[in-house]
């Protein structure tokens, strides 16, 4: 299969596109769309996280779980919605922390497009998921590829700020090199759990300060 991603991402990870576990999610797929089930996002979307920061202009990363499973809702970066869709809960809460830790206004939609240009790579553990079924694909090998990506990035880059929100990202914690790059970490920013240590991480902030002492610009979060 030839996978539509950006070139230094496929350059990157090339050894991947080979492996029969993607050789299988490719085959799942395939599955899925011939008996008529409905894929979030669409699969021109799927790499949209990758198409939309090449892998040179990584700065943060940022982890989700898993896309939106609603009508129109995902679109490949991880908490960003679609035009025209309200921001979710999760997504109105990271817009209030935003606002609280650096006096960005909060934007009156939920696309994070601008950011990911700006080399946040909004990346979901899971690239696809069934219609109205959330965590239906986490078990179909994206973990092992989305693992390989943070490896790949840790093992590429320098410097590079990831924030790791609720128990399930910082799992991920440990195929990160913190010698050279920074972790940071918080509560999910879900309602069940922003006050629980989300709200006042102040993650924004502190990845432009990161970034700015070892010499990158730093990110203009305003939407």
């Amino acid at each position: 299969m030839d996978v539509q991603i950006e070139e230094s991402w496929k350059a990157a990870l090339k050894p991947e596109f080979a492996k029969s576990y993607f050789q299988n999610i490719v085959t799942f797929l395939k599955t899925e769309k011939m008996a008529g089930r409905t894929i979030y996002p669409p699969g021109s979307l799927i790499f949209n996280a990758f198409n939309t920061t090449p892998i040179d202009n990584v700065k943060v990363v940022i982890l989700g779980q898993d896309p939106y499973h609603g009508p129109g809702q995902a679109h490949g970066l991880c908490f960003s919605v679609s035009e025209g869709v309200p921001p979710p809960p999760s997504l109105v809460n990271i817009f209030k922390e935003l606002h609280s830790d650096t006096g960005v206004a909060i934007p009156s939609h939920g696309t994070l497009t601008k950011w990911a240009e700006q080399g946040v790579l909004l990346l979901n553990a899971s690239l696809t998921v069934r219609a109205a079924e959330p965590m239906s694909h986490s078990q179909i090998g994206w973990a092992e590829f989305t693992n390989n990506v943070i490896k790949k990035i840790s093992e590429l880059k320098e410097n590079v700020v990831f924030m790791l929100w609720g128990k399930f990202a910082q799992e991920k914690q440990v195929l990160i090199d913190e010698t050279k790059h920074l972790v940071l970490k918080a509560a999910h920013p879900s309602p069940l759990s922003a006050y629980a240590g989300f709200f006042g991480c102040r993650h924004f902030s502190k990845a432009n300060e990161y970034l700015m002492r070892n010499g990158s610009d730093p990110i203009n979060w305003a939407l």
